[in-house]
């Protein structure tokens, strides 16, 4: 199993790092650029023009990678892994179409917010309950640290990690605003979820994180500051379905409150702008949000603020892996 996920994770690097040679010019010459909103910093208009929607490379590398590794799993009837990287493409081509969108209309703004709503809805159903029909899911919550579950009905559970799954999937989309920022976060984290897999029975669940891991780390290469490429709302929304597809596959939904520790401070750091910002008539509770952006402004470089959240999101992961250490000794 180990050899398997060491293989997945160089596979998955070698073909991201190879195809990212050929994709970012390709990108440049199709002038697939990024629009930089004028509300954000004023710094980042110089990255105006950067090629976007590069998490093309990594979704093809994770994908490649954990499909030749997961071979002979498949060809015993485990297709677990196939089940969460379908659903993770099917967030990114929501994203992809977004992306897409943008660059045809000049502006960053692609797919409405209830077109996206709806379609990650969708995608989102469709996932839990296959998951419940192949016996992978129940809607039985295993609580972290206190090694118990508690039963809830399935309509109550199907609302609530609908909502959750929406909301992590975003939060990570809202991460990915500083050059390498939502690959550095991401990568600890599904490094974890590749080691959970090692200790549990769903083996190709696992190869698929490595493989994931090492994609990120060839896209890293690219997206580190001064980023060559830009995931766009393709790589951001893969990532988030990919995060939350092997929490739920491993049916540990909750231990993303700690492996997903930055993108959910990302996300309240918004809504906590806006309704701060509602209630005193015009006043900032940030500099900027979301947070990495009141860092920014704060002084910090973006090389400084990706280690910094990388490290954060590295004890994130960790506290998750010991969250559930009962479940899995």
């Amino acid at each position: 199993m180990l050899t398997e996920y060491i293989f997945a994770a160089i596979i998955g690097f070698v073909i991201t790092y190879f195809f990212g040679k050929l994709l970012i010019p390709y990108l440049v010459k199709l002038k697939f650029g990024q629009k930089i909103l004028e509300i954000g910093p004023k710094w980042h208009m110089g990255k105006q023009g950067t090629p976007t929607m590069g998490g093309i490379m990594f979704i093809v590398g994770s994908c490649v990678a954990a499909f030749l590794v997961g071979i002979p799993h498949m060809l015993d009837g485990d297709i677990r892994h196939i089940i969460v990287l379908l659903f993770s493409v099917a967030f990114g081509l929501i994203g992809l179409v977004d992306d897409y969108a943008k660059i045809t209309k000049k502006k960053n703004q692609g797919l409405t917010a209830v077109q996206k709503l709806l379609l990650q809805l969708v995608s989102a159903a469709v996932f839990l309950s296959l998951l419940r029909m192949l016996g992978d899911l129940t809607p039985a919550l295993y609580i972290p640290f206190f090694d118990v579950t508690v039963n809830v009905s399935w309509v109550l559970y199907l609302v609530i990690m609908l909502i959750a799954i929406v909301g992590t999937v975003n939060a990570v989309n809202l991460t990915d605003g500083v050059d390498g920022l939502a690959t550095s976060v991401t990568m600890p984290v599904v490094l974890v979820f590749a080691i959970i897999g090692a200790y549990m029975v769903y083996s190709t669940v696992g190869i698929f994180a490595a493989a994931l891991f090492g994609a990120l780390a060839a896209f890293l290469v690219y997206n580190f500051n001064p980023a060559k490429v830009f995931m766009g709302d393709t790589g951001s929304l893969f990532l988030g379905g990919a995060v939350c597809g092997l929490a739920f596959a491993y049916d540990i939904p909750l231990v993303l409150l700690f492996m997903g520790v930055v993108y959910i401070v990302e996300a309240l750091s918004v809504i906590l702008q806006v309704m701060y910002f509602k209630l005193t008539h015009g006043k900032r509770l940030f500099k900027m949000s979301p947070i990495h952006h009141h860092f920014e402004m704060s002084g910090w470089s973006e090389k400084k603020v990706c280690a910094r959240f990388m490290t954060v999101s590295a004890i994130g992961a960790l506290l998750g892996f010991a969250s559930i250490y009962g479940k899995l000794f």
